[in-house]
């Protein structure tokens, strides 16, 4: 594998939008068991829905453990999922994973984060997280894509959506956080961003969803469903704690330009819930000293805003909640080409995320 030592942007390479032909999705089977309940197998038949999902539209590549594979190959059988043998700590390939960069001469890169399980020894959620860390590289391996590294910059791949034309929206919660890049400023992470997703134009929100254990990713919260047009979770409960972080994404949504200059269309998405673990779903995990605990007592950041934009498909998690048919109807309105399929989201919501966090789109080769 090739490690280049230029940046995606010098080189005439960007970030595209989740809505631009993908060649395949990538995912990474769970079995953590202190943080999936029942050594993970409610979590590998959810993460299962979601692959055959995702697979009526794309390819899928599944990432499995040596220790796991003979029943992963077997609850996958079908042939347009792929398998391929990986160690990692856990299940989540949108942070672990690389960020994919094309050019206009159809060439596919891929950009290898720094990794620090979230937080690393301040925050993070689990130790060690070595394996994780290698993820990118051997992805880009597997594929023969050349690798950009940006050894140092932690980053996930959950925290930044962008519009495929010079725009990028985050969270101050995540990437301004001290257990991210510490040592460097606001206007020195920008400029990481610009190099190597060729963006010019970076809309920070303040927070993300309230109790998001990835410390606010945007993609939990706020997502780019064309250009000049987001989903925003959203409450009218004035006694949600997401209240105050939905008005203020909503003012910073309202004031700003993108990289086009275009004045923002936010569609509003509600927030399921509130959801919380049951006991028994918190006595199902594992406890292990460094890894994050699960307590009925805390409020579940569930959202309809974390799904996956497929090749003619919108992949969405259900809560068995009231509010499951309005949020498929709102997707079914800004994505009226795409075929919206809901899948249950509750067992990967116990983990701490949902079906944007645990797959990673890998962009189809386009010549411009």
């Amino acid at each position: 594998m090739t490690t280049l030592t230029t940046t995606p942007r010098a080189d005439g390479f960007r970030m595209p939008a989740e809505w631009e032909s993908h060649s395949q999705t990538w995912m990474v089977w769970p079995e953590r068991p202190d943080n999936w309940r029942l050594g993970g197998k409610p979590a590998q038949a959810a993460f299962s829905a979601v692959a055959r999902a995702i697979a009526r539209f794309e390819p899928v590549t599944v990432c499995v453990s040596a220790g796991q594979y003979e029943n992963a190959r077997a609850r996958l059988d079908q042939a347009n999922i792929r398998l391929v043998e990986i160690s990692t700590d856990d299940a989540w390939v949108r942070d672990t994973g690389p960020t994919f960069v094309t050019n206009a001469s159809g060439e596919v890169r891929g950009v290898d984060w720094a990794f620090n399980a979230w937080g690393g020894f301040d925050g993070g959620l689990y130790a060690p997280w070595n394996r994780d860390e290698q993820v990118a590289s051997k992805i880009l391996e597997i594929e023969r894509s050349p690798r950009y590294h940006t050894a140092g910059f932690v980053l996930e791949g959950g925290s930044i959506h962008v519009d495929g034309e010079g725009t990028l929206i985050t969270t101050e919660e995540c990437l301004l956080n001290r257990n991210r890049n510490p040592h460097l400023s606001r206007e020195e992470i920008e400029e990481v961003l610009r190099e190597h997703l060729a963006i010019d134009t970076v809309i920070w929100l303040p927070d993300g969803l309230f109790n998001d254990e990835t410390d606010g990713h945007v993609d939990n919260f706020c997502c780019y469903v064309r250009p000049g047009e987001v989903l925003l979770a959203w409450t009218d409960d004035q006694n949600d704690p997401n209240y105050p972080r939905c008005q203020a994404a909503m003012r910073v949504l309202e004031s700003v330009r993108d990289a086009k200059g275009r004045q923002l269309v936010v569609h509003k998405m509600p927030i399921p819930g509130p959801l919380y673990a049951t006991a028994a779903e918190c006595a199902d995990v594992d406890l292990v000293a460094g890894s994050q605990e699960r307590s009925p007592e805390v409020r579940l950041a569930g959202s309809y805003v974390n799904f996956l934009i497929v090749n003619g498909g919108i992949i969405a998690p259900s809560f068995d909640d009231a509010k499951d048919e309005e949020a498929r109807a709102i997707l079914a309105r800004v994505f009226p080409e795409h075929e919206v399929v809901l899948v249950p989201g509750r067992e990967i919501l116990l983990g701490g995320g949902n079906i944007h966090c645990i797959t990673q789109q890998q962009p189809a080769p386009q010549q411009r």
